[in-house]
């Protein structure tokens, strides 16, 4: 039986799914102090692949879980051109692996231009062009972390979230409604000089623990893809494999 494990390592989490002769027979999403549901699926002689922007200590731990396991792990990284994508990054392999896997899942769903945007501890919004290249993006700090900064960087906002509203009258009401027209803003301006580049109203993929904050507030063509990264990583493996 082929079988593969994909992984995505974030800050917060991993997100994993399990590929048994090119179909997707499980999905699940671990804590890094939880490695449970993720033991189950560690079968010896699996390869897994890996797309990492896990702490070092996580990385470490991870490692060791698969070794232990019997398990060969390949660790991707963001290259120059592959699978249709070119990497116009001036560092190519600079560029988050995250970020890198959510461009090549993203070109495997559609040949039109496209914004990725990915809502998690940070949130990242990259463009990619008709033709596959990768044109650039930005990020910015995500929901906790921009709540973080609120409530240690003023006298007068305490813990605590609030709910969105068009016109806030109350203060965690005006920070959870700031933080959403702050990633929103963010999300419209990159799609909107996507737009004038190419010449056309660009997709929007959105993906992240925290997509669905935005996702109701986005006036754009936008569908949530949860496991766009894993479906890049399962692109990689897919052609490695090969």
């Amino acid at each position: 039986m082929n079988r593969r494990l994909l992984i995505d390592a974030g800050n917060s989490c991993l997100k994993w799914a399990v590929v048994e002769d090119g179909q997707w027979r499980a999905q699940g999403r671990s804590d890094y102090a939880d490695w449970a549901a993720l033991k189950v699926q560690l079968t010896a002689g699996t390869h897994c692949f890996i797309a990492s922007v896990a702490r070092t200590a996580n990385e470490q731990r991870l490692a060791a879980q698969l070794e232990a396991a019997g398990i060969r792990a390949h660790w991707l990284a963001a290259e120059a051109d592959f699978a249709g994508v070119k990497n116009s990054y001036l560092n190519p392999p600079q560029l988050g692996v995250d970020r890198w896997m959510g461009l090549l899942a993203a070109r495997q769903r559609t040949r039109a231009p496209v914004l990725v945007v990915s809502v998690g501890t940070a949130m990242t919004v990259d463009a990619l062009s008709a033709d596959g290249v990768y044109l650039g993006g930005v990020i910015v700090p995500g929901v906790n972390l921009m709540r973080q900064a609120l409530q240690q960087g003023t006298a007068r906002i305490a813990d605590g979230v609030g709910n969105w509203q068009a016109f806030p009258r109350g203060t965690a009401d005006a920070v959870e409604s700031g933080i959403v027209a702050a990633l929103c803003g963010a999300i419209q301006q990159q799609h909107a000089r996507l737009a004038e580049v190419s010449g056309t109203v660009p997709y929007c993929l959105l993906t992240g623990g925290d997509a669905g904050m935005v996702l109701a507030h986005l006036a754009l063509p936008t569908e949530q893809a949860p496991a766009l990264v894993l479906e890049g990583v399962d692109c990689v493996a897919r052609k490695r494999m090969a």
